[in-house]
């Protein structure tokens, strides 16, 4: 079987008739097949989306031999490169709906972890709890948001994109109302924990969702818009829950949640299924052909899902440099977000400033700005540098532009972090006027997402698919892992160290992790070279 042809099968999840490849063996025999191939511009690799289009083309074309049904099979691919049921040929206005409905839901998700903060002080009143107590909220809830995508990947993957987001929504929303009628510190942390857990779908099968919609050429511009509102999210939800808090309680930042919510899941409502292989099974249904699939594929199935979304990102973690480093950064600069959500009301809050709950919230638009700023910096440098790049090499014969080209975002929004954070620490020290510290918020938020589109969009290319999304897991668990850490030592951090030093050692930190772009921009193919995953040369 060619290399293109069981490559999309066993990346489809297929319900024909025979068995696809385990993914251990695709990838090995991917493996091999790269190393017994020379590249050159007589016999370039193909990337995915040219297999995939190679494929569809063959699939629509006459069988070869008499009685051979493989490619007239309607569970076997798109019926041409023209198919109306393929997402990538739905008009521009209906894939832009389908993929802005996956970030509001990111955005409801992650606003969630925030606007919990303004309340702090009420919660631990109301519950007669220490303020750090009092983090455990944040704490639970950002650790639902780490470890929910292990269950809603596979089932996204076997069921679709659609029935996960419709149900996954309500269920979070349930729990999300069980947290602001809770009446013990105990039933508000399990409600937090579970409406995490339940809302995280969202994040995991977003990516997926707009991979179902845009082919990889344009995956830059979709990623940096996309990841715009999970990161908005973080920057507004202080904002409302601070008026929220102090005018109605600390249950209205609960309400606040709900109320959105249900805003965006009626918006979600008409949305179509994107997901291939379900969209081909029930077209086949709709014309009497059995998608049955045996028990064994079955388990089988279910073990591949298993290994894909929680053993693999996890030895990708501890075995690929590449992830590793990537992940230690975002993860650092990403927990170091959660971290303000307690710093920032201790420095506002207090003389020379003394802020109301509701202005200390105020001062979280200036992460909002970076935020904006780096998914228009995303998009710029993907069409003033990347793309030159992609062109070159396709007019050498080159199927794409090195992945190192997409590390440009990282390596300039590093410079971002520690800047950010230096001003912000010794603004705050020097008893500055709020304002400059507010600015000072904004390199710090443009530098944090310029790295984490371009790892994104770096280990994609890299891995692939498939082992690129288990990339993209073994980040995740990583980043809302510490995200959750983080704030619980905040306030003994600032206490001790004051504003000035505490936050420069975060600084200093960050300097120290600045070159891990740089050096994987400049060494990339020797150590992808050494990786033990399939990768693109």
């Amino acid at each position: 079987m060619p290399r293109e042809e069981w490559y999309v099968m066993s990346g489809s999840d297929i319900h024909g008739g025979e068995t696809s490849p385990s993914i251990f063996e695709v990838e090995k025999h991917a493996a091999t097949n790269d190393k017994q191939k020379p590249i050159s511009p007589g016999n370039p690799r193909r990337s995915e989306e040219e297999a995939e289009k190679q494929l569809a083309h063959r699939s629509s074309s006459p069988p070869q031999h008499e009685g051979t049904t493989k490619h007239q099979n309607p569970l076997d691919d798109w019926n041409g490169p023209a198919d109306l049921d393929n997402p990538h040929n739905w008009g521009t206005w209906t894939r832009v709906y389908h993929a802005t409905v996956p970030g509001l839901f990111g955005f409801v998700v992650t606003f969630g972890t925030s606007v919990y903060t303004p309340a702090l002080p009420l919660i631990s009143t109301s519950f007669h709890i220490s303020h750090t107590t009092a983090l455990l909220g944040l704490t639970v809830y950002t650790l639902g948001l780490a470890f929910g995508p292990v269950i809603s990947a596979p089932l996204s993957e076997t069921h679709g994109r659609k029935i996960v987001y419709l149900v996954s929504s309500p269920i979070f929303m349930l729990f999300t109302l069980g947290a602001g009628f809770s009446n013990s510190f105990a039933s508000l942390i399990v409600c937090r924990f579970f409406a995490g857990m339940a809302g995280s779908p969202a994040l995991a099968v977003g990516a997926g969702t707009n991979a179902d919609l845009f082919p990889p050429s344009r995956r830059a511009v979709v990623t940096s818009l996309f990841l715009m509102a999970p990161f908005a999210g973080p920057s507004l939800g202080p904002v409302i829950g601070g008026f929220a808090a102090q005018y109605k309680g600390w249950r209205w930042t609960q309400w606040c949640m709900l109320f959105i919510s249900v805003a965006v899941y009626a918006l979600a409502l008409p949305m179509k299924e994107t997901y291939k292989p379900v969209i081909l099974a029930r077209r086949a249904k709709k014309l009497g052909i059995s998608a049955e699939k045996p028990s064994a594929q079955s388990s089988a199935a279910v073990k591949s899902s298993l290994v894909q979304n929680f053993i693999r990102p996890l030895h990708m973690l501890c075995t690929e440099p590449v992830v590793f480093f990537l992940s230690l950064y975002n993860a650092f600069a990403f927990a170091i977000l959660f971290l303000f959500f307690a710093a920032f009301p201790l420095v506002f809050q207090r003389p020379p400033y003394n802020f109301t709950t509701s202005q200390s919230g105020l001062t979280f638009l200036g992460i909002g700005l970076g935020v904006l700023l780096a998914s228009l910096t995303g998009v710029l440098i993907d069409r003033s540098i990347y793309q030159p790049q992609h062109q070159r090499a396709s007019a050498a014969g080159k199927p794409h532009a090195q992945p190192e080209h997409r590390l440009y975002s990282a390596m300039v929004g590093s410079f971002g972090i520690p800047l950010g954070l230096f001003w912000f620490g010794w603004a705050a020290e020097a008893g500055r006027h709020w304002a400059v510290l507010v600015v000072a918020a904004v390199p710090f938020a443009w530098g944090n997402l310029c790295l984490f589109i371009s790892a994104a969009l770096f280990m994609t290319d890299i891995y692939g698919p498939r082992n690129g999304a288990s990339a993209l897991a073994a980040n995740g668990i990583f980043r809302y892992t510490l995200g959750a850490v983080f704030p619980l030592f905040t306030v003994q951090m600032y206490q001790k160290l004051g504003t000035g030093w505490a936050t420069s050692l975060l600084g200093f930190l960050s300097v120290l992790m600045l070159p891990i772009p740089w050096v994987l921009f400049k060494r990339g193919p020797d150590i992808r070279k050494r990786s033990r995953y399939p990768v693109v040369m």
